[in-house]
């Protein structure tokens, strides 16, 4: 079986962003393709589009969960708020381990902007701050939704 970890890993070191790499080491799973799955999540990233809000290995763990468990027919409040519990659970434990859910929070600098951005990069916060995010969102992933 192919580790989805390790595959989410490699599509952020390939420079994909984090909701990306998540959300696409999954979506086949689902008869998503790659390019519509990369496509999909794009604007993800970033806590959204760089707004800086929900961390988007975060997002792109809340879209496997609801691929996985999501409500798809009128009257199924059932899935539906399984598909809820199951993002607050996924929630509460990526919050146990960062802190937050919030990619300014998380990254600890505003990318929003020229010289928050230049800071970010010359930290090397993507590639250590965000590859753990991706790398644990996609841990939680497995822990949570397949192997629970």
């Amino acid at each position: 079986m192919e580790n989805r970890i390790d595959k989410a890993i490699e599509y952020f070191d390939k420079g994909f962003n984090c909701s990306q790499s998540v959300f696409t080491s999954y979506a086949s799973l689902f008869g998503i393709d790659n390019r519509t799955a990369l496509k999909l999540s794009c604007g993800f990233g970033s806590g959204m589009g760089i707004l800086q809000k929900t961390c988007g290995a975060v997002t792109g763990a809340f879209m496997i969960i609801g691929l996985n468990f999501g409500k798809w027919q009128a009257g199924d409040d059932l899935s539906k708020q399984k598909t809820y519990a199951m993002i607050k659970n996924f929630a509460s434990e990526f919050i146990s381990l960062h802190h937050s859910i919030d990619c300014l929070e998380l990254l600890g600098c505003d990318i929003s902007t020229p010289q928050g951005l230049k800071r970010a990069r010359e930290k090397g916060i993507f590639k250590s701050k965000c590859k753990k995010y991706v790398e644990d969102a996609a841990m939680l992933i497995e822990k949570i939704v397949f192997n629970p």
